[in-house]
């Protein structure tokens, strides 16, 4: 436990730090947040090429412009239920340090200015997502927006879709 009490002062002291613009996007019925500056573009789903023995959440890849492209439903990655591809369905394009990756969410809601005043700290529960993901919690009037790291969540040994950022 007391490892746990440290890791929240950490965790504590980056939703501090994570003061920004945010793209904010609908999973399942949860708002989420990431960082402004990873994304490229947003799209429209298109279908995409499958590669074989891929986990379930890599989608496949895309041409994007001659570049290839892993696809990964962010839906099927942290357990949200039935997927439904719909007119919402939307393709976030990011650029995490050089690598193009997109993610599928259910929508985009937003462009949100967040100030300290508005973050909180995760607090220590099981959730669906692996925490460590998780900067923190935004508040903003009565929404609640979870934001997440999305590069360490790429980089992570369950997705390997990029290198780990330098220590």
């Amino acid at each position: 436990m007391n490892a746990a009490t440290q890791n929240n002062s950490a965790d504590s002291a980056s939703a501090k730090q994570t003061a920004g613009e945010y793209l904010t996007f609908i999973l399942g019925n949860e708002q989420y947040g990431i960082d402004i500056l990873k994304v490229q573009e947003i799209r429209g789903y298109d279908p995409v090429t499958h590669i074989a023995n891929m986990p379930a959440f890599i989608k496949g890849v895309v041409n994007l412009r001659g570049k290839i492209v892993p696809i990964v439903d962010l839906r099927i990655k942290f357990d949200l239920g039935e997927v439904v591809y719909n007119e919402f369905t939307v393709v976030i394009i990011l650029n995490l340090s050089g690598r193009v990756v997109g993610i599928v969410v259910d929508g985009v809601s937003d462009v949100r200015e967040l100030y300290e005043e508005n973050l909180r700290e995760m607090p220590t529960l099981v959730t669906r997502i692996n925490t460590n993901y998780v900067i923190g919690l935004a508040t903003v009037e009565s929404e609640m927006i979870i934001l997440v790291d999305i590069e360490r969540l790429m980089a992570s040994d369950e997705m390997e879709l990029m290198d780990k950022p330098a220590e």
